[in-house]
């Protein structure tokens, strides 16, 4: 967008198919694609990039960058829904994001698959808290 904006889409080359018109911003604070692509690929794309590089080499602080990225992108589709037409690509872009957020939460052990058949996680839980009323007075 930044870039295609910035240098014209003919000198890219691109068909006017893939040319976002410029009368979607009407009403938003920007008057060209050039300023909120640029943001587009310094937030997102940047808090992305960093995520990847820290979930590569299994920094400690790789979860919080994966999050972060996934909500930036939740973010960023939100407000660009309340200031610009809706597209499908939006909802698209949102349900990525909202995937993203998932995965994380299953690399992390957050949420995951168990078992309801399987009577033993409940029969230690049973074991280790004891009889309900042995530990109950009477007088």
């Amino acid at each position: 967008m930044a870039i295609g904006s910035w240098l014209g889409p003919e000198r890219l080359g691109l068909p006017a198919q893939l040319v976002m018109p410029e009368s979607m911003l009407a009403g938003s604070p920007f008057n060209s694609y050039f300023l909120p692509g640029l943001l587009l690929a310094l937030v997102v794309g940047g808090t992305h990039l960093a995520a990847l590089i820290l979930v590569a080499r299994n920094h400690r602080w790789a979860a919080i960058a994966a999050a972060t990225a996934g909500y930036s992108i939740l973010i960023w589709i939100f407000v660009q829904m309340v200031i610009i037409p809706f597209t499908v690509l939006q909802a698209v872009y949102f349900a990525a994001g909202l995937a993203e957020l998932g995965l994380l939460l299953l690399s992390l052990g957050l949420i995951g698959h168990t078992s309801a058949t399987s009577p033993e996680p409940q029969a230690r839980a049973v074991q280790a808290a004891g009889p309900p009323f042995k530990r109950l007075r009477t007088r």
